[in-house]
């Protein structure tokens, strides 16, 4: 498939790991990585280039500066800082954001092409993605937050490991904030097109625990290995396929929302993805409490941008 993608911060776990996904999915012709620490850049160039022979058609892998992700149809930011001893959330948060807007201003100095998207990774993904949005003067449509994409891969994967089900056939949702507030989209939820609640496996509970664990589960990976890395990369595949290929598929990626109840903040909404980036914000049919969830997500993520705001003052 052809396509250039470069991914900013690709010396650490999620870069690295992002760029093995997209590699091993050949679902792009080039990949160029780039991060503060190069050396660590090049070497990982130097690894995966060394696994090109077992992925008939897969991409060139290099490593270079800003000047290197010039013509990439997609630039991915993975860069991010982690929390120091005795620093809050949102110090952290603010720290990240300083270190975002450099980014972008680098990437808005380079040559890309008019249509080029930016997917944002890097956490706090909602917020940074509005950052981008409102920032780097680019069309709303082609700046892209992961948002609940890794979050709802999650949450099918460990509710198919608890009904014995295929994974893959799971069909459900997770909405809102990529934190503490996202939404379980319970009523949606489906089974290779068959509505979930109607199989025998299935139970209220078993789907509670798997969304319980799914919100956990990037502390937990923080716990025991230091941080997730490879759904992380399988979903950032994910969404780089969509766009590449032109595929129209929805994803739950967090966009900048202008209008209605969710105005002014990015989050996460059922999306047609494509090559423009966001094609449609669907409009799906929630239960009360659902939208409610999502409506206290948006008030989250309300809150914490005015926190910055009033810090940044």
């Amino acid at each position: 498939m052809s396509g250039k993608v470069s991914i900013i911060g690709s010396a650490g776990r999620v870069g690295s790991t992002a760029a093995h996904a997209l590699q091993l999915g050949a679902c792009c012709s080039e990949i160029v990585l780039l991060d503060v620490a190069a050396d660590a850049a090049r070497g990982e160039a130097l690894d995966l280039t060394h696994g090109r022979a077992a992925i008939p058609g897969g991409p060139s892998i290099t490593a270079g500066g800003y000047e290197a992700i010039a013509g990439s149809d997609i630039v991915i930011i993975t860069a991010g800082l982690r929390r120091g001893p005795n620093e809050s959330r949102l110090q952290l948060i603010g720290r990240n954001t300083e270190l975002f807007r450099q980014i972008l201003r680098d990437v808005r100095l380079a040559s890309l092409p008019p249509d080029a998207v930016l997917l944002v990774v890097t956490n706090p993904v909602d917020i940074l993605t509005y950052v981008a949005a409102t920032e780097l003067g680019w069309e709303l449509h082609r700046v892209i937050g992961l948002g609940t994409v890794l979050d709802t891969l999650r949450f099918r994967s460990l509710l198919g490991e608890r009904l014995g089900i295929d994974p893959a056939k799971v069909e459900g949702l997770i909405l809102g904030e990529h934190g503490d507030s996202m939404v379980p989209v319970f009523s949606l939820m489906a089974y290779d097109g068959v509505p979930l609640p109607s199989l025998p496996e299935y139970s209220f509970g078993a789907a509670s625990a798997a969304f319980a664990a799914t919100r956990s589960a990037g502390a937990e990976c923080l716990r025991l290995k230091g941080g997730a890395g490879y759904a992380v990369g399988l979903a950032v595949r994910q969404v780089v396929t969509a766009i590449l290929q032109n595929t129209g598929e929805v994803l739950p990626v967090s966009t900048l929302h202008r209008s209605g109840d969710f105005a002014e903040v990015a989050m996460s909404l059922p999306t047609r993805v494509g090559r423009k980036g966001v094609v449609e914000v669907l409009t799906p049919k929630l239960s009360g409490e659902e939208y409610k969830g999502l409506e206290h997500s948006a008030e989250v993520l309300r809150g914490t941008l005015a926190s910055l705001a009033g810090g940044a003052g």
